[in-house]
């Protein structure tokens, strides 16, 4: 099977990184040198190879899983631009922030990632994954909306979730979005459906056109690793308020989310 031909610079382990940065992921395994991904009830392995991935089936959908909407080329010119962003490029140069192709599990790892590190976060997120999705073969399948629509939130209590977290969890689950409509959606409207969703605030609507719409001008100001990035790059040691992040944001218009991406994984030295 011909490899899947990802845009040049492409670095493969760099951008899985976040697979394996915080303990397993089950819904995006990393199992002996390769991804482990299941499309549409079909589990999918992807690796690095010469020319671009080999995915076993192919599935159409990897590109986009694979981070193929980010135009690299044009934000490396861009950054030259900016000294700072300069040197974490050439630092990072290959780096493809994976998407993740489901809106409804985006948002709920969102919510299972509010207020908690994000190793606790994956902890709790593969046990709801075990309690409610599917195993394939290697990899999970995440939950459905439909299966989490019919769950108890003492169900979700039971694997970890806080009481408040169970319910928005279930609740997102039984509003019955209609996604497609939602991603054609400008940002402030969207936004704005998202917020109405009990348990959704703006950073979690920021990271949803970041990481799963790949929308070009994403910037998750809310987020705290981001505004102790800037705070580190930018602004002396000194943390930003959230309204200064925001507006900073302009400096790296029209590259907000992959600047972000690339000042987090800078900082963290993880995707």
């Amino acid at each position: 099977m011909a490899p899947l031909a990802l845009p040049e610079p492409y670095d493969f382990a760099r951008s899985t990184e976040r697979y394996r940065a915080f303990g397993p992921d089950l819904a995006n395994l990393w199992h002996e040198g390769g991804v482990h991904r299941v499309f549409d009830g079909r589990e999918v392995r992807i690796e690095a190879a010469t020319g671009g991935v080999d995915l076993e089936p192919l599935e159409p959908r990897a590109l986009h899983y694979l981070g193929g909407p980010f135009d690299l080329d044009g934000f490396y010119a861009f950054a030259e631009g900016d000294p700072v962003l300069a040197g974490i490029v050439r630092e990072l140069r290959g780096l493809r922030p994976p998407l993740n192709p489901d809106p409804y599990e985006t948002l709920v790892t969102s919510i299972t990632a509010q207020q908690v590190s994000l190793r606790s976060a994956f902890a709790v997120r593969n046990r709801l994954i075990e309690r409610f999705g599917v195993r394939v073969d290697h990899a999970w399948a995440f939950p459905t909306e439909e299966r989490m629509a019919s769950a108890g939130e003492e169900e979700l209590t039971e694997v970890g979730f806080s009481r408040r977290k169970a319910e928005y969890v279930v609740g997102v689950a039984r509003a019955a979005v209609d996604w497609d409509e939602l991603a054609s959606l400008p940002a402030d409207e969207l936004k704005a459906r998202l917020v109405a969703l009990r348990g959704l605030g703006e950073w979690t609507a920021d990271w949803f056109m970041a990481r799963h719409l790949a929308r070009p001008r994403a910037w998750p100001a809310g987020d705290l690793g981001l505004v102790k990035a800037l705070a580190e790059y930018y602004f002396d040691g000194v943390r930003p308020s959230i309204a200064a992040t925001r507006a900073f944001g302009d400096r790296f218009a029209p590259f907000e989310n992959l600047s972000a991406h690339y000042l987090l994984a800078s900082l963290y030295a993880v995707p």
